[in-house]
Parts: C-alpha cells; structure tokens; sequence
C-alpha cells in the first residue's frame, strides 16, 4: 500500500480552486503553510495576508489559486477526504469477507492519524486534527446546498456511500445504512474532539479507541 500512495494524486473538484495548488511549488507551499497555520491559530484568525507573509509571497498571489479562505479550507478538507478514502479501498479491496472487511473500513475511517511519506508537502497529522476541529465550518453556511449542487462535498459524500455498500453487504436487511455511515464518519471527529478537549463527555481514552466504540456500536447495531 506504500508505494501504491506514492503516486496518489487526490482528485479535487476543480471548481474548488483557481488554479491547482498541486501544479507549482508556490501552490504547494500555499498548502503546506496553510495547514501549520490554520492548525496553529485556528481557521477564524487564519489570513490570507498572514499566509503570505509566511510564505515571504504577496497576498495577491495566493488569490490567483483560491478565491477566499473557505474555498481553502473546502480543497483540504476534500483532499483529506480522499487520501482516507485511497487508504480505505486499497486497505479493503482483496478482503472477501463482509464482517472483516466493514471492521478494516471502520479501524481505517476512526482511527489516529499518522503522517504519510508519500506527500512531503502536507502534515496528515495536522490536517487531521483541522478536520477534527474546523470541518463543519466548510458546510454550516448559507450556500451549502449550491455548494453541494456544484459538487464541492462529492468526495466526502463517495466516502459515506462506500461505508453504507459495506454495510448493507453484510446485512441488507438493515434499514439505517446510510445514517450509520454517517453517524460513524462525523461521529469518529466528535469522539476524537471529546477526547482531547472534554474527557468526562466521552468513555474514549488511552484504552478505549473511537475505533473499539464504533465497531461495537455498528455491528451492535446490524446483528
């Protein structure tokens, strides 16, 4: 799996950007400061002044690859959504048994991150724990249904669908597959935040994992 990553390219809506960040080093640098800062100051104090002075670039030139910070944070969190989504077909693609093949899904969609080689310039780790902590700050606006109609969310969506199929192949009787494939992929965020930031919340701690809680609580449920 490794070396199958290392030619990975994540396919983001292009509408998403101006002009693709993965094209020049510039763009590239955009990306990579862009995590260390939002994960630092957090995405409301994040600029795009601030990042070009980072960067030593004008703030003009990083207008001419996203059009404003939300837009931003729509292509990492996008691209996030599609490096664990590489990890979790190439993780589950020669598995023939239903059970133990929805059990890698769920290890691999709640489990810590660790940084991946393969993309010397983006910290998994970090772009993680922006994912934990900003997510819902790319979908609770007032354009994400025209958002969502230009196909901004259509990689995170793949994911939750992936997730359900595995579902209802092991019982296709079940009537929730799709709201349990999302309960699990946002509910993974939820459980990783309480466990860093409101420990009596949450019974997910150095022993017990999100992943432990949600397999039981998936196969509890489609049993």
């Amino acid at each position: 799996m490794k070396y199958l990553l290392q030619d990975l390219k994540v396919r983001i809506n292009d509408k998403i950007y101006i002009k693709d960040p993965e094209s020049s080093a510039l763009g590239k640098r955009i990306i990579e400061s862009s995590i260390v800062m939002i994960h630092e100051m957090g995405f409301e104090s994040f600029t795009f002044k601030k990042l070009g002075e980072k960067i030593g670039s004008n703030e003009s030139s990083i207008y001419r690859y996203f059009e404003n910070k939300h837009m931003l944070l729509l292509y990492l969190t996008s691209w996030y959504w599609g490096w664990l989504e590489y990890q979790l077909v190439f993780a589950t693609n020669s598995i023939s048994n239903t059970e133990e093949k929805l059990k890698k899904a769920i290890e691999i969609i709640t489990r810590s991150v660790k940084e991946d080689s393969s993309f010397s310039h983006i910290n998994e780790i970090l772009l993680n724990k922006i994912v934990i902590n900003e997510y819902s700050k790319s979908y609770l606006t007032k354009e994400v249904d025209e958002e969502n109609k230009e196909g901004y969310f259509s990689i995170y969506k793949r994911l939750v669908t992936r997730i359900k199929d595995m579902i209802v192949e092991f019982n296709n009787i079940y009537p929730y597959p799709s709201s349990l494939s999302s309960t699990v992929i946002e509910g993974a965020l939820h459980q990783h935040f309480l466990k860093e930031h409101f420990q009596s919340l949450t019974d997910c701690n150095q022993k017990i994992t999100p992943t432990k809680y949600f397999t039981d609580l998936v196969f509890n449920s489609i049993r």
